[in-house]
């Protein structure tokens, strides 16, 4: 092998390794989509069947197959939580996930 073609085949090694070394692999565990969820239905919100009742909004979720609304309902959070932080898509290199919603 000439000095040439080892300049270029350990280039090339360089490169490879350097290549999967940056790579960002998806999260283990997430679905990713392809497509971007529609926009959020506009619902009717019914009244508050008690006052220690919080509204939890409606979200599409992903169905492996196409994009499904869950309506909204009313919920009673457990002792100690206070306010419902609203699950949301997010986007990355990989496409879109769903990030779920939590009581804080």
């Amino acid at each position: 092998m000439s000095a040439m073609s080892k300049v270029r085949a350990a280039t090339a090694t360089l490169v490879l390794f350097s290549s999967v070394a940056c790579a960002v692999n998806p999260r283990p565990g997430v679905v990713y989509v392809g497509v971007r969820p529609p926009l959020a239905r506009v619902e009717v919100i019914s009244a508050r069947p008690g006052p220690a009742h919080i509204w939890v909004g409606g979200f599409w979720t992903w169905n492996a197959r196409e994009y499904v609304w869950v309506p909204g309902r009313w919920e009673v959070p457990r002792a100690g939580w206070r306010r419902w932080e609203p699950g949301r898509w997010e986007h990355e290199r990989h496409g879109w996930f769903w990030v779920d919603g939590r009581w804080r």
